[in-house]
This record gives structure tokens, sequence and C-alpha cells, in this order.
């Protein structure tokens, strides 16, 4: 019989064999000793995975981070916030390289072992003398994935960790996760880190193919803000040390292991769409009754990137029409004839005709911390799911004052 149980206080360092430390090396330099350089390890070297940003533009850290996944094997990832080192031009690949450099000396890998990642303001070098004086400090600890997560997160107002227990007859394995992204959010992975382990025994092939299937429902069907930076990396570390039968696309636990993958990816996804900067709800867009999945994706992810509809809900109007707008130039197809859509739990249109509804109780309904939104396309039979988050006053505030 197959389980997957949620492990309390999981994180990235939950499966065996992998620890994690982090200090300060006041990257921001706000004086302030908050993490923010930080290194995962295996003892074991890893069979690796990688998805990075779409953005034309990309930091060297996320270049020389493509590069290295591309062998498919590493021993650790080094990771900072308060600097992407992106548009840096030669300066930031050498700082990259020496970053990775100092990382290996640390856990006694080669540089090319060592994959790297960092989020921050764009157009800054990473202050590399406080890295290398910081780096000296660093202690790895078996518990030490919840500093790492305190170390990559920038405007994220809260952690976002989790790890789960995967059962399958004889077999056992765990799979942890970590992620930051609470602005400039949007489909094709967003401003965001998300850094995945896990101790089974996993071939490079499947593990490339569940990454980006578990990307396909969870990260890339998020939006804050719109906006996608040329930091974003994805990455998932297997050491095989839980001895399992090797996972496969055609092994008796590809089923299992990609279910729990989606599992941990989407509650990572939902935190960073509910943490999104100055928001107050979560809002989680349901499209049924699509022609085909790619259409039920691409109206979801629409629909929940309206900032029309983000504004609307921050004010509890139930203004459906703004739900209706953004499906309209969505892309996908729609009969206006056959569409049903509910705010909530309440029904606004039913076959293309607006239905009559108590405002009052449609403004209750948007009040609540999560806010369901239903479209029905009644066209087909596929469906998907995204999610956002409002948008208010303070977004503009945290946007407005990022580097002052």
């Amino acid at each position: 019989m197959d389980k997957i149980e949620f492990i309390t206080n999981g994180t990235v360092t939950s499966p065996q064999g992998f620890s994690a430390g982090a200090v300060s090396a006041d990257i921001r330099h706000k004086g302030d000793n908050r993490l923010d350089l930080a290194i995962l390890s295996s003892q074991e070297m890893c069979t690796v995975a990688g998805l990075f940003t779409e953005n034309k533009i990309k930091s060297p850290s996320v270049v020389l981070c493509m590069k290295r996944t591309q062998e498919g094997t590493a021993k650790a990832l080094v990771a900072s916030s308060g600097c992407a080192n992106a548009s840096t031009g030669e300066h930031g690949f050498a700082d990259a390289l020496e970053m990775s450099m100092l990382a290996a000396k640390v856990i006694g890998a080669k540089p090319d072992e060592v994959l790297i990642a960092n989020t921050g303001v764009i157009g800054v070098n990473l202050p590399m003398p406080a890295i290398r004086t910081a780096m000296k400090k660093l202690v790895l600890k078996v518990d030490g994935g919840h500093d790492f997560e305190r170390a990559i997160m920038t405007t994220d107002t809260v952690p976002k960790e989790i790890a789960v227990t995967v059962k399958s007859g004889v077999h056992s394995f765990i799979i942890g996760g970590i992620a930051k992204g609470s602005g400039m959010i949007h489909p094709n992975l967003a401003t965001m880190l998300v850094f995945l382990t896990t101790d089974a025994d996993v071939t490079p092939a499947y593990l490339k193919k569940s990454l980006h299937d578990a990307a396909a429902v969870s990260f890339n069907m998020i939006s804050v803000d719109g906006d996608t930076s040329p930091s974003d990396t994805m990455l998932f570390m297997s050491n095989g040390l839980a001895k399992n039968e090797t996972v496969t696309a055609k092994s008796s636990l590809a089923g299992i292991f990609q279910q729990a993958l989606n599992y941990v990816c989407i509650y990572l996804a939902k935190e960073i769409a509910r943490d999104g900067e100055g928001a107050t709800k979560l809002i989680e867009v349901n499209v049924k009754g699509a022609a085909n999945l790619k259409e039920a994706r691409l109206a979801a992810r629409t629909i929940v990137g309206s900032n029309l509809l983000k504004a609307a809900i921050y004010g509890n109007d139930p203004n459906w029409g703004r739900v209706t707008a953004a499906l309209g130039r969505s892309g996908a197809q729609v009969e206006e004839s056959k569409l049903d859509v509910y705010m909530g739990q309440i029904l606004v249109l039913k076959q293309g005709t607006p239905v009559p509804f108590d405002k009052a109780k449609a403004v209750n309904a948007l009040k609540r911390k999560e806010v369901p939104i239903t479209v029905i396309l009644n066209l087909g039979a596929a469906e998907a799911t995204a999610w956002g988050c409002d948008l208010t006053e303070q977004y503009v505030v945290i946007n407005s004052e990022y580097t002052t």
C-alpha cells in the first residue's frame, strides 16, 4: 500500500545524508546579522536535475548552474540572498566561480561539484571580501535546512519548507524541499529559488522528467505580479541512500514518487502565492471542462494573473466580469453560451447568462483568507488549477523602496 506522510518540521535536510548551514555575510549591507549565505551538501554524490528562468537575461550564476546540471551530478549547493549577481558581466561570472570554489573548500568537494544560486537586487556585484570571510565560519548540521531556508529569503515574510516520507511496499524514502519567493512571481518559474532533495535512488532521466512534470502543476501555475527575473532556479538532488529499488519511468515506484513530488511542489508553490508581497489572501482559480490540458492551464494562469481581478479580491468586490475578461483574452477556447463561473461557492454566471446572487454573501465570501474561483468551460474534460494573491497598496510600498 502506498503512503505519503507529512514530516513535522520537515525540511530540505530531512532525507538521509543531507546537511546544511548558514551564516551572515551582510550581503545587504544593513548590519542586521541576517542569515544570507548558505550551503546544502550531501555525504554522497547526487544525481541532479534543474529548471531555470526563461528570461532572456540570465545571471552568471544561473548560466554556471545550468552548465553544471547538464553533467547530471553534484555534491552540494551554495546560495545567497540580497544580491542576484545578475547583469554584472564578466565580473559576475568570476564571482560565481569563486563562490562555488569557496563552498567546495568548506565541504571538501571539487568546485564543479557545487551548484550555485543567488537572489536579490539586480545589477549589483557580490561582496566577495565579506563572502570569503563568512564562508570560513559556515558549519553544516543535519537540521541545518531551517537555517538554509532563512538564508535565501528576501521579501518573504515566512519560511517555506516541507518534507514527506513515502512508503510503498518494502520501500521507503523521503522528499524534502524549501522555496523562496514573494515578488516578481509569474508562470515559467517566476522569481524564486526552489531546492528539493531525496534519499531515493532515481535515474537521471526520471529525476529530470519528474521535476519537469511537478513544476508544470505547481510553480508554473502561480502568479503574484506578472514579472519574472534573471535568477530563477529550481534544483533536485537525489543521493540514493534510502537503498530503494531504482526509480525509473517504468518502475513500480514511479507513480508514487511523482505523486509525492507533486505534493511537495504544490505545497511550496501555494506558500509562495500566499506570501506574495503585500498579500492578504490566497486566490485559487480552478478551470474545468476545457478542450485540453494546455488550454485549461492557459486559462487558469491568465485569470489568476489579472491585476484587475487581484485588486477586486483585495476590495472584496464580487466583480465577476474581471474573471470573464481575463478568460476571454487568455487564448483558450471559450464559448460564452456554455460558460459557468463561481466566485467563492456562489454561482454568478450560468451558460453565459448572469445569475442573480446575494451581494452581501458574496462580499463575505471574498473576505476569507483563501478565495476559490471556479470557471467551467463545458468544452471537454481537461482541468487545471492556478494560485495567486490579491494586489494591495503594500505591494507598491515594498517595490518602491526595494533598493532604498
